[in-house]
């Protein structure tokens, strides 16, 4: 099965262009004028062993929150498309991750109900060019749009640096476990209700 998507969001703060394939193997090509958030992106591509191409223009002179969140929403209907109907996927993912003194979970459902819990502390405001207040504003987009329940939730960290990578890559892993294709339920919607 080809699970793959392209999908394009233009409005008049943003011009978004993403492709996945999440059965790739990590290569990402990402330019969203943001360094820090394309580091970022970069892991979810890595660590979650999805193809990524992120291209985005946006109104960056005012700062980078259309951007970020506009790329979150259209990361996730991708994610939506490519997955299709959900037959044989594994649904439920999780992962610690840690990075020094940072440590991290992520637990995600593919339930078709979208939701987001996030508890991170982040310890400064900026990362780079990035405003870590933005992570949560990434993940919500991107939990409306693709469908899923998502909890994240730092439990350690003391440099926001790590605080945010442990986040992106724990979110990559428990992406990965979700969305991999349990064998025992090929061809078999994961949900008692037989629909997701």
């Amino acid at each position: 099965m080809n699970r793959t998507a392209d999908v394009r969001r233009n409005t008049k703060e943003t011009q978004i262009h993403v492709r996945v394939d999440l059965d790739g193997s990590g290569s990402a090509t990402l330019a969203t004028g943001i360094g820090f958030f394309d580091h970022m992106l970069d892991q979810i591509a890595r660590h979650g062993l999805i193809d990524l191409h992120i291209a985005a223009q946006g109104d960056l002179h005012i700062d980078g929150h259309h951007t970020v969140e506009d790329v979150g929403i259209t990361l996730g209907q991708a994610v939506a498309q490519a997955v299709g109907d959900k037959k044989g996927i594994t649904r439920y993912g999780h992962s610690y991750v840690p990075l020094d003194e940072a440590l991290t979970r992520v637990v995600v459902d593919f339930s078709g109900r979208p939701g987001l819990h996030m508890d991170v502390p982040f310890k400064a405001g900026m990362v780079g060019g990035f405003d870590t207040q933005l992570t949560y504003e990434f993940f919500q987009g991107f939990s409306n749009h693709a469908l899923c329940t998502l909890h994240i939730d730092n439990l350690k960290g003391d440099n926001a640096h790590h605080q945010c990578e442990t986040v992106f890559k724990a979110f990559a892993r428990a992406l990965r476990m979700a969305l991999t294709p349990d064998p025992r339920s090929a061809g078999v919607i994961p949900s008692t209700k037989g629909t997701l």
